[in-house]
């Protein structure tokens, strides 16, 4: 009973820590995608080499789909334990891809991974149209999409993704 009021408590918190903007990139009345559906189809660019990856492509993995912002304080706590997740999954059925949705796009993404020496599978959606077709009403904001492309876990705030609970989560999806 305890394990799951400190389950219910810590995502209340988390909840309350996403970040907002005025202009919310859902305004333009985007339908939120939900826990148990099939998971929308996302085309980002990657900063790293330009190439554009869709998610119907990662059918088989367990896939993390965050979005995130270089401003947003909850998102750049989250990352270093998002880069430990990242390392441990290494070889294994998984994709991490992190979208960006900072106005300043790539030079803006690149800046701040220089600056704060971290980085993540970080891709791009100058569209705005994948946190539109989610949902998004502020960041981060994460989805668990199993190996068949449907979204098991909505995440609202930030997450420790490299705690064991999550890792032994995400194995079992693997499975």
């Amino acid at each position: 009973m305890q394990r799951i009021l400190l389950l219910f408590v810590m995502c209340l918190v988390a909840s309350l820590s996403a970040c907002t903007k005025k202009d919310s990139p859902n305004k333009g009345g985007g339908s939120a995608a939900a826990e148990k559906s099939h998971a929308p189809e996302v085309s980002v660019v990657s900063i790293s080499n330009g190439a554009t990856l869709k998610l119907s492509e990662l059918k088989g993995k367990v896939v993390l789909l965050n979005f995130w912002a270089t401003w947003c304080p909850p998102c750049r706590e989250e990352i270093p334990s998002m880069m430990k997740l990242n390392t441990a999954m290494a070889g294994k059925p998984f994709q991490m891809v992190a979208v960006s949705i900072d106005e300043g796009g790539k030079p803006a993404v690149e800046a701040f991974f220089k600056e704060s020496g971290m980085s993540i599978p970080t891709y791009l959606d100058a569209s705005g149209a994948s946190s539109k077709s989610y949902g998004i009403t502020g960041v981060p904001e994460s989805f668990v999409i199993d190996k068949q492309g449907v979204i098991v876990k909505k995440v609202i705030g930030g997450v420790v993704w490299d705690s064991p609970e999550v890792v032994s989560f995400l194995e079992s999806l693997m499975k």
